[in-house]
């Protein structure tokens, strides 16, 4: 038989190595004074690192809190201080930008970087800085950690609302002697919105800092004989990728499709994609005319859930459903409940649109890192809401149709307009603001921003987007600006965002 592999980038081991090299990990980290239940962070693009620190993590029983590489030093130093984090790990390449922003008590591990990829000439100065250790000599340094069974934790997500600072969700640990049967139930649910099964040879070329590619990770490193990890996107890579190891699963979101479907018609025939039995998708909506072009190339195979940090994976949707009722996110997978309601706390007829509440008994319960009074706020009857506003049709698939906390969902990543107004509305000549998520045909929605000056005041898009470079990561800021003096408003003087973004999705079968 086979060995079974993992691979990220150009690195591959088999799963005994892995294995015993992620014990190592545990054990720097157990020595470090690290405990159950304490929280640790990653900031770091994809790499084997980063998947025998996730390993470890599970082993210990600790949260591993990924950060998104793209951000500033202010915003990776609140994730850091908010967490609680003990040990943060990062690459040689990231760590100049923020070294300055982190808390000097702060213990700081670090890959090398690929030397093509390096920020700067002198980055590997800070490596053997007393700050910065050396992961590799670190690691090497360790015997594999030996210890009794502890129930695993998982990512320690962030993400936001409408205060726009992020909150951190923090799921509850199952008792011990319960995790195999909770394991059962959670399966179920990862059969059949991502597609895991045990033996599959699986493919993620998205990063980890994401709420769904860690799902897919940790779940792909218990199940897969065959794990492949992509250190960035390419779409021609992902086709060879496919060809090569015979991949059953691949996961992928939306912008990707778009982009893979650009590949010429020649590229997109070279490559035997018949190994190919799901492609799962978690990160946003897809338009259902790319989902119809996928299906087209790829067969009945592409599969999209809703799902969310907080929530987990709610619904699912195969091509024949999607194809029949185009621009749904599908059903209750497992044991998931949906029920929609409307401003009176009733329960809404089909068809009706309401606010979205679900549950998922596959997952745990969870509160927000050190702020359990907005758990409680999103709560009702034991289901949860974010604020998205959908409806059951008569058959009990899921429309998704608005939503009600404003977040933008641009390329598969959550963006939260709150967080970029209140650095807008800091701007001298800014009276007043509104960000809003507009169709995009490659990314799905992409930022507008409305804005109110003072009187008399000039301001240009190209001047706001250099202000706000420094203050937020590039992502979030708005590619357009338009101005105006009368922005809509509610009898409170709140700004009406449905009406700034009703002309752009009028036509649109997704409204959000």
């Amino acid at each position: 038989m086979k060995d079974r592999t993992i691979r990220a980038g150009s690195e591959a081991l088999t799963y005994d190595v892995f294995n015993t090299l992620s014990d190592q990990v545990a054990s720097g980290i157990a020595n470090m004074g690290v405990k159950e239940g304490d929280v640790i962070a990653v900031y770091m693009r994809n790499s084997m690192a980063y998947l025998q620190i996730i390993q470890a993590c599970k082993r210990l029983g600790i949260y591993y809190c990924p950060i998104n590489w793209h951000f500033t030093a202010e915003e990776v130093a609140f994730i850091i201080s908010d967490s609680g984090t003990k040990i943060l790990f990062t690459e040689s390449a990231l760590i100049d930008a923020v070294l300055e922003a982190l808390p000097h008590e702060l213990r700081l591990i670090s890959t090398q970087s690929n030397k093509n990829e390096l920020s700067a000439p002198d980055t590997l100065v800070n490596i053997m800085s007393p700050r910065v250790q050396d992961f590799d000599v670190w690691r090497n340094a360790h015997t594999p950690f030996i210890g009794q069974a502890v129930s695993p934790r998982g990512h320690m997500a962030y993400t936001s609302g409408t205060t726009g600072r992020p909150k951190g969700v923090v799921r509850f640990p199952v008792a011990i002697e319960q995790l195999e049967a909770q394991q059962v139930f959670m399966q179920e649910v990862v059969v059949n919105a991502l597609g895991l099964r045990a033996g599959c040879r699986a493919l993620l070329p998205a990063p980890i800092y994401h709420s769904g590619p860690s799902i897919f990770t940790q779940m792909s490193l218990r199940v897969c004989d065959t794990f492949i990890v992509m250190e960035r996107f390419d779409p021609q890579e992902v086709l060879r990728l496919i060809e090569l190891y015979r991949i059953n699963v691949v996961y992928l979101v939306p912008i990707m499709y778009v982009r893979m479907l650009k590949l010429p018609e020649s590229v997109r025939k070279k490559y035997d994609l018949s190994s190919l039995n799901f492609v799962a998708s978690t990160g946003s909506p897809c338009p259902p005319e790319i989902k119809r072009q996928m299906i087209e190339w790829f067969g009945e195979i592409i599969y999209e859930t809703y799902a969310s940090s907080e929530a987990g994976m709610i619904t699912g949707i195969g091509s024949v459903d999607a194809l029949r009722k185009p621009g749904s996110a599908g059903k209750p997978i497992g044991r998931g409940i949906i029920r929609i309601y409307d401003q009176n706390g009733q329960v809404c007829d089909p068809n009706v649109p309401g606010k979205i509440y679900v549950h998922q008994p596959a997952y745990a319960d969870f509160t927000y890192r050190d702020n359990p009074e907005a758990r409680k706020k999103i709560e009702r009857d034991g289901l949860i809401t974010l604020g998205d506003i959908g409806y059951l049709d008569e058959d009990g698939f899921l429309f998704v149709c608005d939503r009600e906390s404003d977040m933008v969902i641009s390329g598969g990543v959550n963006i939260y307009p709150a967080e970029i107004e209140s650095e807008l509305i800091s701007h001298p000549d800014i009276a007043d603001c509104a960000i809003v998520g507009i169709p995009d045909e490659e990314y799905g929605e992409r930022l507008l921003a409305f804005v109110q000056p003072f009187r008399d005041a000039e301001l240009s898009g190209d001047a706001l987007r250099q202000w706000l470079k420094p203050r937020m990561a590039g992502y979030k800021i708005p590619r357009e600006f338009r101005f105006q003096m009368d922005l809509p408003r509610d009898d409170s003087g709140k700004i009406v965002k449905r009406k700034l973004r009703q002309p752009f999705w009028e036509h649109h079968v997704r409204k959000v």
